[in-house]
Protein backbone atom coordinates (compact mmCIF):
# COMPACT_ATOMS: atom_id res chain seq x y z
CA UNK A 1 0.00 0.00 0.00
CA UNK A 2 1.15 3.44 -1.06
CA UNK A 3 1.31 6.09 2.08
CA UNK A 4 -1.72 8.05 0.69
CA UNK A 5 -3.55 5.09 1.10
CA UNK A 6 -2.26 4.22 4.16
CA UNK A 7 -3.46 6.93 5.95
CA UNK A 8 -6.62 7.01 4.23
CA UNK A 9 -9.58 7.98 6.11
CA UNK A 10 -13.33 7.48 5.37
CA UNK A 11 -15.34 10.38 4.29
CA UNK A 12 -18.01 12.22 6.52
CA UNK A 13 -21.53 11.97 5.43
CA UNK A 14 -22.96 14.74 4.08
CA UNK A 15 -24.93 15.81 7.58
CA UNK A 16 -22.44 15.39 9.63
CA UNK A 17 -19.99 17.19 7.53
CA UNK A 18 -22.53 20.20 7.38
CA UNK A 19 -22.23 20.69 11.04
CA UNK A 20 -24.54 19.55 13.65
CA UNK A 21 -24.37 19.21 17.92
CA UNK A 22 -21.86 17.61 19.77
CA UNK A 23 -23.54 14.60 20.27
CA UNK A 24 -23.60 13.82 16.46
CA UNK A 25 -19.83 15.41 15.83
CA UNK A 26 -18.75 12.79 18.56
CA UNK A 27 -20.87 9.72 16.96
CA UNK A 28 -19.65 10.52 13.43
CA UNK A 29 -15.89 10.55 15.19
CA UNK A 30 -16.25 7.24 16.71
CA UNK A 31 -17.86 5.57 13.62
CA UNK A 32 -14.66 7.24 11.42
CA UNK A 33 -12.33 5.80 14.00
CA UNK A 34 -13.94 2.30 13.59
CA UNK A 35 -13.74 2.18 9.88
CA UNK A 36 -10.14 3.60 9.85
CA UNK A 37 -8.64 1.01 12.63
CA UNK A 38 -10.89 -1.72 10.78
CA UNK A 39 -8.81 -0.88 7.36
CA UNK A 40 -5.76 -0.50 9.27
CA UNK A 41 -6.42 -4.29 10.15
CA UNK A 42 -7.52 -5.66 7.07
CA UNK A 43 -4.56 -4.14 5.53
CA UNK A 44 -2.30 -5.56 8.06
CA UNK A 45 -3.77 -9.16 8.59
CA UNK A 46 -5.99 -9.78 5.97
CA UNK A 47 -10.10 -9.13 6.26
CA UNK A 48 -10.76 -12.72 7.05
CA UNK A 49 -8.59 -12.69 9.77
CA UNK A 50 -9.56 -9.02 11.59
CA UNK A 51 -12.64 -10.01 14.03
CA UNK A 52 -14.90 -7.21 15.61
CA UNK A 53 -13.15 -7.87 18.99
CA UNK A 54 -10.71 -6.68 17.40
CA UNK A 55 -11.74 -3.82 15.55
CA UNK A 56 -13.20 -2.47 18.61
CA UNK A 57 -10.50 -3.18 20.81
CA UNK A 58 -8.22 -1.02 18.24
CA UNK A 59 -11.26 1.60 18.48
CA UNK A 60 -10.83 1.67 21.88
CA UNK A 61 -14.74 0.90 22.26
CA UNK A 62 -16.62 -2.24 23.27
CA UNK A 63 -18.00 -4.92 20.63
CA UNK A 64 -21.38 -3.89 21.69
CA UNK A 65 -20.39 -0.84 20.85
CA UNK A 66 -19.30 -1.65 17.57
CA UNK A 67 -22.27 -3.27 16.80
CA UNK A 68 -24.92 0.09 17.84
CA UNK A 69 -22.41 1.90 14.87
CA UNK A 70 -22.05 -1.22 11.92
CA UNK A 71 -24.70 -4.77 11.94
CA UNK A 72 -21.44 -6.62 11.24
CA UNK A 73 -17.90 -6.40 9.85
CA UNK A 74 -19.08 -6.98 6.75
CA UNK A 75 -21.05 -3.51 7.15
CA UNK A 76 -17.91 -1.99 7.57
CA UNK A 77 -16.62 -3.02 4.52
CA UNK A 78 -19.88 -1.94 2.38
CA UNK A 79 -21.27 1.00 4.11
CA UNK A 80 -20.49 3.86 1.31
CA UNK A 81 -20.13 7.35 2.48
CA UNK A 82 -20.48 8.60 -0.84
CA UNK A 83 -24.33 7.68 -1.43
CA UNK A 84 -25.17 10.79 0.51
CA UNK A 85 -22.80 13.01 -0.85
CA UNK A 86 -23.89 12.21 -4.35
CA UNK A 87 -27.92 12.46 -3.93
CA UNK A 88 -27.39 15.93 -2.25
CA UNK A 89 -25.18 16.54 -5.67
CA UNK A 90 -28.02 15.74 -7.64
CA UNK A 91 -30.49 17.59 -6.06
CA UNK A 92 -28.49 20.76 -6.04
CA UNK A 93 -28.57 20.49 -9.71
CA UNK A 94 -30.56 22.74 -12.16
CA UNK A 95 -33.75 21.00 -13.22
CA UNK A 96 -33.53 22.19 -17.14
CA UNK A 97 -30.31 19.45 -17.38
CA UNK A 98 -31.07 16.12 -19.07
CA UNK A 99 -30.74 13.26 -16.29
CA UNK A 100 -27.40 11.80 -16.76
CA UNK A 101 -25.98 15.47 -17.12
CA UNK A 102 -27.27 15.95 -13.58
CA UNK A 103 -25.77 12.55 -12.17
CA UNK A 104 -22.17 13.65 -14.70
CA UNK A 105 -22.46 17.41 -13.04
CA UNK A 106 -23.26 15.96 -9.47
CA UNK A 107 -20.10 13.42 -9.75
CA UNK A 108 -17.63 15.92 -10.74
CA UNK A 109 -18.73 17.87 -7.28
CA UNK A 110 -18.89 14.62 -4.92
CA UNK A 111 -15.68 13.90 -6.04
CA UNK A 112 -14.06 16.95 -5.95
CA UNK A 113 -15.20 17.57 -2.45
CA UNK A 114 -13.45 14.71 -0.88
CA UNK A 115 -9.95 15.75 0.01
CA UNK A 116 -7.33 13.39 -0.82
CA UNK A 117 -6.78 10.83 2.27
CA UNK A 118 -10.97 10.87 1.75
CA UNK A 119 -10.78 9.69 -2.13
CA UNK A 120 -7.79 7.28 -1.04
CA UNK A 121 -9.88 5.11 1.56
CA UNK A 122 -13.05 5.15 -0.95
CA UNK A 123 -10.46 3.39 -3.40
CA UNK A 124 -9.40 0.91 -0.88
CA UNK A 125 -12.80 0.34 0.28
CA UNK A 126 -13.86 -0.71 -3.55
CA UNK A 127 -10.64 -2.51 -4.16
CA UNK A 128 -11.13 -4.86 -0.69
CA UNK A 129 -14.61 -5.05 -1.89
CA UNK A 130 -14.04 -7.13 -5.11
CA UNK A 131 -10.64 -8.86 -3.54
CA UNK A 132 -12.35 -10.73 -1.31
CA UNK A 133 -14.24 -13.83 -2.00
CA UNK A 134 -16.38 -13.44 1.20
CA UNK A 135 -17.37 -10.59 0.18
CA UNK A 136 -18.45 -11.62 -2.99
CA UNK A 137 -21.96 -12.35 -2.27
CA UNK A 138 -22.50 -9.16 -0.30
CA UNK A 139 -20.99 -7.22 -3.44
CA UNK A 140 -24.10 -8.58 -5.50
CA UNK A 141 -26.49 -7.44 -2.98
CA UNK A 142 -25.16 -3.94 -3.00
CA UNK A 143 -24.75 -3.77 -6.51
CA UNK A 144 -28.66 -4.39 -6.51
CA UNK A 145 -29.19 -1.73 -3.67
CA UNK A 146 -27.24 0.83 -5.81
CA UNK A 147 -29.64 0.12 -9.25
CA UNK A 148 -32.68 0.88 -7.19
CA UNK A 149 -31.28 4.16 -5.37
CA UNK A 150 -30.11 5.23 -9.27
CA UNK A 151 -33.72 4.35 -9.89
CA UNK A 152 -35.34 6.20 -6.96
CA UNK A 153 -33.00 9.32 -7.73
CA UNK A 154 -34.72 9.21 -11.36
CA UNK A 155 -37.96 8.59 -10.42
CA UNK A 156 -37.63 11.56 -8.45
CA UNK A 157 -36.48 14.08 -11.08
CA UNK A 158 -38.97 12.75 -13.45
CA UNK A 159 -41.89 12.77 -11.13
CA UNK A 160 -42.47 9.30 -12.41
CA UNK A 161 -42.43 6.16 -10.18
CA UNK A 162 -39.19 4.14 -8.89
CA UNK A 163 -40.71 0.97 -10.62
CA UNK A 164 -41.74 3.03 -13.97
CA UNK A 165 -40.53 0.96 -17.35
CA UNK A 166 -38.19 3.65 -18.33
CA UNK A 167 -36.96 4.67 -14.71
CA UNK A 168 -35.70 0.81 -14.67
CA UNK A 169 -34.35 0.63 -17.68
CA UNK A 170 -32.30 4.23 -17.02
CA UNK A 171 -31.39 2.96 -13.43
CA UNK A 172 -30.10 -0.45 -14.88
CA UNK A 173 -27.93 0.64 -17.87
CA UNK A 174 -26.58 3.28 -15.66
CA UNK A 175 -25.61 0.74 -12.99
CA UNK A 176 -24.60 -1.74 -15.14
CA UNK A 177 -22.29 0.18 -17.39
CA UNK A 178 -20.31 1.05 -14.16
CA UNK A 179 -20.18 -2.36 -12.92
CA UNK A 180 -17.97 -3.11 -16.37
CA UNK A 181 -15.13 -1.29 -15.40
CA UNK A 182 -15.21 -1.77 -11.83
CA UNK A 183 -12.41 -4.49 -11.63
CA UNK A 184 -10.29 -2.46 -13.69
CA UNK A 185 -9.93 1.02 -12.29
CA UNK A 186 -11.91 0.93 -9.12
CA UNK A 187 -13.81 4.38 -8.08
CA UNK A 188 -12.37 6.24 -11.35
CA UNK A 189 -14.25 9.23 -11.33
CA UNK A 190 -12.63 10.33 -14.82
CA UNK A 191 -14.36 6.54 -16.09
CA UNK A 192 -17.61 7.20 -14.95
CA UNK A 193 -18.00 10.44 -16.38
CA UNK A 194 -17.00 8.75 -19.68
CA UNK A 195 -19.17 6.14 -19.44
CA UNK A 196 -22.08 9.34 -18.67
CA UNK A 197 -20.87 10.93 -21.68
CA UNK A 198 -21.23 7.47 -23.96
CA UNK A 199 -25.00 6.77 -22.97
CA UNK A 200 -25.57 10.01 -23.17
CA UNK A 201 -24.30 10.76 -26.85
CA UNK A 202 -26.35 6.87 -27.51
CA UNK A 203 -24.04 4.88 -27.82
CA UNK A 204 -23.98 6.31 -31.22
CA UNK A 205 -19.98 5.49 -31.69
CA UNK A 206 -20.81 1.45 -31.73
Amino acid sequence: MSAETASARPPAPAKAAAGGGLRERKKERTRRTIRTEAFRLFREQGYTETTVEQIAAAADISPSTFFRYFPSKEQVALADDLDPLMIAAIERQPRDLSLLAAFKKATIEAFDSLSAEEFAFEKERVQLLYSVPELRGAVAQEVQRNMWMVADIAARWTGRPADDFEVLAFAGALTGSMMAFIDRDPFSPERIVRVIDFLEAGMSSL
